[in-house]
């Protein structure tokens, strides 16, 4: 069946939704106050989309704009090299670990109340990494990584409840949202650190003026939602049960923690493989982040093409092979093509995390199982994610070269797109119910 037919009746499940398009047209067509509902609704389902999008932005640039500076930052605190990981490695950490613990906060507190604490976990970590201080340096990185860490797992939810016909389109902006953030803060970190003439410290505290942006725009819809609503109540007695057991809740983690493997094992080395094999080290670093703007392009048509009836399971096929493409090419030819190596692994790897997203979204049959879902799948892809740097480096150590590293990656997308494959079909990971549970947002069981 195609993910057409599965937004149709994901749209099924979720008339509540209070910022759906179907509601917004059906009320623009009526008269008089009818007509003025709509249109209401039609607005706050924009302004809800923006919200989301500038969220997103903010999932990655308080930890990608360190990775430019860390010599900069070596040379400044004389941290050991073993110290200079944990700036890159304590987030995925944060991301993995926490990731169990933001349903929770969601049902008790509201998504909305919560989406904002994480900008103001942004802001503050941010800002404690301005105090000269090692250990307010780490501490801030954890404080940021925290704040990241149940906003991932979150938004999801909010696409899911907020967005059932439009499933596609708002998981392309989503993830599109993350790689362009990531991208930015790769590109622009360093020469706006120059410009402005300013210390390390203070270009990374300068991304904090994202997040605030980012409370700025969300603020409303907290005051929209202030108190839990009664089958938000009703969910935080009845957890999601049996998830973790499910195949399909399985299959969509496997492909979640293996493509989170690929990118950031991939992301921690390739400026280091591209110098070694003899390239400027600022071409090195500009080659990550034309990669990255790739990457967006990729996260953007995977699941809007997956909306108009491509199915995920070919999508996700073509990710993995040219992923492929690119690492192959990184092993016979790093710099001689690197352009071209650089525009796979983009188009390949941003196709990847968006479908991880979409496959999310699409196999819940409710806000409640998206949110536990999308906390199975964080917590395990971003540990696994955590330990491919470290294993990529020891790797190379041992062998002496980047050529068995790659071909390691190269073997990993065919579990991959395995796991991808099952994914795709349309069924629902969710256990069956017990008496009393809650059918939230008018969830329909698995079918």
């Amino acid at each position: 069946m195609s993910t057409a037919s599965e937004n149709t009746n994901a749209g099924g499940a979720a008339q509540t939704a209070r910022a759906g398009t179907v509601g917004a047209e059906e009320g623009a067509t009526g008269t008089g106050g009818e007509g003025r509902g709509g249109t209401k609704r039609a607005r706050a389902g924009i302004f809800l989309g923006v919200g989301v999008i500038v969220l997103a932005l903010n999932l990655r640039p308080a930890i990608v704009a360190a990775s430019p500076m860390l010599g900069t930052i070596r040379a400044d605190t004389g941290m050991s090299a073993t110290t200079a990981g944990l700036l890159t490695t304590l987030p995925l950490l944060c991301f993995g670990l926490l990731a169990p613990f933001a349903p929770r906060l969601g049902r008790r507190l509201g998504m909305e109340p919560v989406l904002l604490l994480t900008m103001v976990m942004i802001c503050c970590g941010t800002a404690l990494r301005l105090i000269p201080s090692m250990a307010a340096l780490l501490g801030g990185t954890v404080v940021v990584g925290a704040g990241i860490a149940v906003a991932n797992v979150l938004l999801p939810g909010v696409i899911k409840r907020d967005f059932p016909d439009r499933v596609g389109l708002m998981t392309g902006l989503y993830s599109m949202s993350l790689f362009g953030g990531a991208a930015l803060a790769a590109g622009i970190t360093v020469p706006v650190g120059h410009a402005l003439a300013l210390g390390w410290r203070p270009t990374l505290g300068l991304w904090g003026l994202l997040a605030v942006v980012a409370l700025l725009v969300w603020a409303p819809q907290v005051r929209r939602r202030t108190r839990a609503s009664a089958a938000q109540a009703a969910a935080a007695r009845h957890p999601v049960r049996g998830l973790w057991s499910h195949p399909v809740a399985w299959l969509v983690t496997g492909y979640m923690g293996l493509q989170s493997l690929s990118y950031y094992a991939a992301a921690a080395y390739l400026p280091t493989m591209l110098t070694d094999a003899g390239m400027a080290q600022g071409t090195a670093g500009w080659m990550l982040s034309f990669s990255s703007l790739l990457g967006i392009a990729g996260a953007f048509l995977s699941p809007v093409l997956a909306a108009r009836g491509v199915r995920p399971g070919l999508l996700a096929t073509i990710g993995a092979v040219l992923t492929a493409g690119g690492f192959a090419g990184m092993a016979a030819d790093p710099v001689g093509g690197a352009y071209l190596w650089m525009i796979l692994l983009g188009l390949g790897q941003g196709a990847a995390i968006s479908l991880a997203m979409l496959f999310i979204v699409l196999r819940s049959p409710d806000t409640r199982h998206a949110a536990q879902l999308s906390s199975m799948a964080q917590c395990f892809g971003y540990l696994l994610a955590a330990a491919g740097p470290l294993a990529l480096g020891a790797l190379h150590q041992l062998t002496g070269g980047w050529t068995v590293p790659l071909i390691i990656l190269i073997v990993l997308l065919a579990p991959q797109t395995a796991v991808g494959l099952g994914a795709s079909v349309n069924r629902h990971a969710a256990p069956e119910r017990r008496p009393g549970d809650p059918a939230e947002d008018g969830g329909t069981p698995a079918g």
